[in-house]
């Protein structure tokens, strides 16, 4: 290696170290605070509501674990060892509830389910009760948000525990029904077990993304860590106490993480090199089949036909028509999404491509700490975000007013500047997993090839990674697209004075009982999220069959 081609080199780790170092900043400033913090609002929220805070939490969490559980693997099993009428569709349509975010759900159903919604209007005029005269499910209540979140949160186990099924070996099956094994003992003592670790990764997932959510519980009334975060730091004003509240929230998301690692400390012991169990699926005839057709086909149903339905009924017949207001939300969201994404997938690609140049330890440990934000909910990153933010520019404000007698506003905290670190926080493992993944079927000799051409690393990445990393960089973009673009409680939190998404107006009118005219909003977002749900459809279709 030349010295010129060496400085560069080490330039690149530098620039991987460097930018882990400054993604790991709101992570630090929450740390910080849970340790040196002193706050009395902290103290008031440890006495009074921090008890129901956890409580609300882990019985969130045990809900919708369960409830993703008894979706996700049943489900998994019977489209990828099973063969019945309509198992190729339902096979991928089952991944169609994951582009609906939970709290556009939320706001379907208690449109629908609510004391003056549909439903409940129906049965009153069949019957001519009263209200107080049935009982009806309390949509807006804790068992409600574990309903909602448990049908978009399935397909997180459904897609793990169906790729660890559809690679086990047939040969393993096949010696446990010689064995005198029936199709129900094979699943319970055999094909589960081998498919643990994958199920408890689905499952720690659907978890994370629980602990994470705002618009839900905030519109359900279900005071979780989320919501009093949010209301400690707009209602108290206390950033400390809001950071207090995010510690524990992050140990929440640390228990998580290790158990999920925990579970996969053993994952080495899958059967490779044989034929895939999926080659010969057991058939299921009559009422089996039926049955299994009706149980896979109810979550797509309820998760996705039916909420989008309703959505597409309200935007188009019962809405106000979309105006000027309107087409401002969609270009703040649409542009405010490409900015993050591109910003976004460019750091991964410098990450990735160092981790390429050298897989030392500091490289290693740079690229691990910049992908931790994606197992942190946005309201932690958004205050890990604002502290660190709002003390540099009032240095800056400082400093000018000292030295030039100048005034000047806020260039950090109270623009974009803040909210596109935080989605580049939140947002990154996303987009370095799908680059590594492109580097990865690259030859090592390509690099060769192009070093022996007299190429420096940096033209070897865009002369030689970029172009063959197409497809890789799309799919990255896409899915930072979406996810920005649903991302509620950090842009809540962050968005500058005056400045609304389609999340935000979605949940504003919500949260004002206009469910209707939050429909075409809450619809535009739905149907760009199935862009990158089709397309991880057909890849996973293609690889997996």
């Amino acid at each position: 290696m030349n010295p010129v081609s060496k400085r560069k080199w080490n330039g690149l780790k530098v620039a991987a170290m460097l930018i882990a170092v400054i993604l790991a900043i709101p992570i630090m400033v929450v740390l910080v605070n849970v340790l040196i913090g002193d706050s009395q609002v902290w103290r008031h929220l440890y006495h009074t509501v921090l008890a129901e805070y956890i409580s609300n939490s882990l019985l969130l969490m045990l809900g919708v674990g369960f409830g993703v559980l008894l979706i996700g693997v049943p489900c998994a099993w019977l489209t990828s060892m099973c063969d019945f009428p309509g198992r190729g569709a339902l096979s991928w349509a089952l991944l169609l509830p994951m582009a609906v975010p939970a709290y556009i759900i939320a706001y379907t159903y208690t449109g629908v389910m609510d004391f003056a919604g549909p439903v409940q209007t129906f049965i009153r005029e069949l019957t001519g009760w009263r209200y107080g005269e049935y009982w009806f499910f309390e949509i807006r209540s804790l068992g409600g948000a574990i309903t909602m979140l448990t049908l978009v949160l399935y397909p997180y186990v459904y897609l793990m525990s169906r790729a660890a099924f559809l690679e086990q070996s047939e040969n393993t099956l096949e010696v446990s029904r010689t064995l005198g094994y029936s199709g129900r003992a094979v699943f319970f003592k055999l094909a589960l077990p081998l498919a643990r670790p994958a199920i408890i990764t689905g499952l720690t997932l659907a978890l994370m993304e629980t602990l994470a959510d705002y618009g839900t519980v905030q519109y359900f009334s279900v005071n979780t860590f989320t919501t009093g975060i949010l209301r400690t730091f707009y209602g108290f004003g206390d950033v400390a106490a809001a950071s207090q509240l995010a510690g524990v929230l992050l140990m929440f998301v640390a228990v998580l993480i290790l158990l999920e690692r925990y579970s996969r400390r053993r994952i080495r012991y899958h059967a490779s090199g044989l034929k895939k169990a999926s080659s010969r699926r057991m058939t299921l005839k009559g009422s089996q089949a039926w049955l299994a057709f009706i149980f896979c086909l109810l979550p797509i149903c309820v998760g996705f036909l039916i909420p989008v339905g309703v959505l597409a009924y309200w935007a188009a017949f019962k809405a106000e028509m979309p105006g000027a207001n309107f087409i401002q939300l969609a270009w703040n969201s649409f542009y405010l999404a490409a900015l993050a994404s591109l910003l976004v997938v460019s750091l991964a690609l410098v990450l990735s491509y160092a981790i390429r140049l050298n897989n030392g330890r500091a490289v290693r440990a740079s690229v691990g700490i910049a992908g931790l934000g994606y197992a942190l909910p946005g309201t932690i990153i958004a205050i890990g975000t604002i502290v660190p933010l709002a003390w540099l520019d009032h240095r800056i404000i400082d400093l000018v007013r000292q030295y030039a007698d100048g005034k000047v506003g806020l260039i950090f905290s109270g623009t974009l500047v803040a909210l596109l670190f935080a989605y580049v926080v939140r947002f990154m493992a996303v987009s370095l997993g799908a680059v590594q993944n492109g580097l990865g079927k690259i030859k090592p000799s390509m690099d060769m090839a192009g070093r022996s051409l007299g190429m420096s690393p940096t033209k070897v990445l865009t002369r030689i990674h970029i172009p063959l990393l197409k497809g890789s960089v799309l799919t990255a973009l896409l899915i930072v697209f979406v996810d920005v673009l649903k991302e509620l409680p950090a842009t809540l939190i962050l968005r500058p004075f005056n400045f609304n998404t389609l999340a935000v107006r979605a949940f504003e009118l919500a949260s004002d009982e206009r469910l209707v005219d939050a429909a075409p909003a809450s619809l535009m977002i739905v149907l760009v999220g199935l862009v990158p749900v089709i397309l991880l459809s057909r890849s996973i279709s293609s690889r997996l069959g």
